[in-house]
């Protein structure tokens, strides 16, 4: 049997700033990992799935507002003009 996978880096869930979807996959990577080991307790395999969800969630609100900034830009780019994005607008 495998050794078991080190505890995952643990992403600050309160981050104001925009979340680093990079760190967020690769830590829903590594919890993917460790519980399809099931060498963990049911409680720990069900506090893992929770952060998984939340996880899930905050890579989709990432990708979903990415998709929106390249939306605006391709509009704005057919008509010739350009729209700079703040990065603290979301």
């Amino acid at each position: 049997m495998a050794p078991p996978l080190p505890d995952p880096p643990i992403v600050p869930k309160t981050d104001a700033q925009t979340p680093d979807f990079e760190r967020m996959l690769k830590e829903l990577e590594t919890l993917v990992g460790r519980l399809e080991q099931g060498e963990l307790s049911l409680d720990e395999s069900l506090r893992q799935f929770e952060r998984g969800i939340e996880l899930t969630r905050l890579c989709e609100q990432a990708l979903k507002a990415a998709e929106q900034k390249v939306e605006i830009l391709l509009e704005h780019s057919a008509d010739g003009t350009a729209v700079p994005f703040d990065s603290d607008s979301g």
